[in-house]
């Protein structure tokens, strides 16, 4: 059983950055790829970014591609999506979930999630 913990989260101004942590414990962390999705209020769990086990790999939704980057340190355990440019729409709960899979976009492939953390972004 993998548990995981984000961090990160809090409120910043267009434009602005944050670093997202996903800590995970209870398994073998370099054998699980990684993701992370968002829920803005009202909507659907997006996919935003993912990244295979030895981090060779890694996939990006359209609508971050180029501002939000996505890394992990298998000797901390940790995963991590570095966050530039923020817009507003970027508002949502992010949630890191564990795959034993393979990397993928599709959250039915994860077996493990967060509890997430909130990311607001002010106009």
């Amino acid at each position: 059983q993998v548990q995981l913990v984000e961090s990160g989260g809090g409120l910043v101004q267009a434009g602005g950055s944050l670093r997202l942590s996903c800590a995970a414990s209870g398994g073998t962390f370099s054998r699980y790829a990684m993701g992370w999705f968002r829920q803005a209020p009202g909507k659907e769990r997006e996919f935003v970014a993912a990244i295979s086990w030895t981090g060779g790999t890694t996939y990006y939704a359209d609508s971050v591609k180029g501002r939000f980057t996505i890394s992990r340190d298998n000797a901390k355990n940790t995963v991590y999506l570095q966050m530039n440019s923020l817009k507003p729409e970027d508002t949502a709960v992010y949630y890191c979930a564990a795959s034993r899979d393979g990397v993928s976009r599709v959250g039915a492939r994860y077996n493990y999630w967060g509890q997430g953390t909130q990311v607001t972004v002010s106009s």
